[in-house]
């Protein structure tokens, strides 16, 4: 009969491997059955598989760093609405390629909460990707420039959640407002779409150079879409103001 460790091995359960005689041991002090020794060691096997696909789809994210939801202060922005944020939390907008749309000034912690909720699709095993709307426009144009537009487009449509971060913060000219349309065509109904921006909707039209296409891109965007108004004062600022480098308001 084969060994347990080689058949283990041969089944390439590589983190129940790794573990077995600790388990077999704690199996052993605590009388465990058959049955409840395969589901700790099955268990053991499943949780080290979740762990790594976790942190391969972490590094293919891209993400500037990783927050969570139970991170974020709301006690400093009561102006997010808690519920929401749980409902959101649930990954149901996901399920139904629905897209978030996180509105307010800089620093109030738009890009906080896209990530934390990027991370939670995550853990859920979902594909994510998060790119600022500078490296989705560098990518973007670089790409049409290199005659794989096409190729590159599909790569942006393949994430289950795409984050694009910092909308309104520079104009676009309607080369870069085509793209970002296409792009946002390519995902309606298919896939969903964070968006942070600086920017009431009214002003869309600005910082796409044309009234037509914002309209056509808020039409699909807001579809199917939950939107998170964001008021308040900026994060930072009141670290500076703690610190001492700002006066306090008056």
């Amino acid at each position: 009969m084969m060994e347990l460790q080689t058949l283990v091995e041969k089944l390439k359960l590589d983190y129940l491997s790794d573990s077995l005689d600790t388990l077999c041991e704690q199996a052993s002090k605590k009388d465990l059955g058959y049955r409840e020794f395969l589901h700790t060691a099955l268990s053991s096997e499943w949780a080290g598989r979740h762990q790594k696909g976790l942190e391969s789809r972490l590094k293919q994210a891209r993400l500037p760093w990783v927050k969570s939801l139970e991170q974020f202060d709301y006690s400093f922005q009561p102006s997010v609405d808690k519920k929401v944020m749980r409902e959101l939390s649930g990954l149901g907008f996901i399920e139904r390629a629905e897209n978030v749309v996180l509105l307010g000034p800089p620093g109030v912690g738009k890009t906080h909460l896209a990530i934390a909720l990027a991370v939670k699709a995550a853990e859920a095993g979902h594909r994510i990707m998060f790119l600022s709307l500078e490296k989705l426009m560098t990518t973007l144009k670089k790409a049409q420039q290199e005659n794989r537009l096409e190729r590159q487009m599909q790569l942006l449509v393949y994430p289950k959640l795409l984050v694009l971060d910092e909308i309104g913060y520079l104009p676009m000219n309607r080369e870069e407002a085509s793209l970002f349309f296409r792009l946002v065509t390519r995902r309606y109904e298919k896939a969903s779409t964070i968006l942070t921006s600086n920017k009431s909707f009214s002003d869309w039209g600005e910082i796409f150079g044309d009234q037509v296409i914002a309209t056509a891109i808020l039409d699909r965007l807001l579809h199917h879409a939950t939107t998170v108004n964001i008021k308040g004062e900026s994060y930072r600022l009141k670290e500076k103001r703690k610190a001492g480098l700002i006066n306090s308001k008056k």
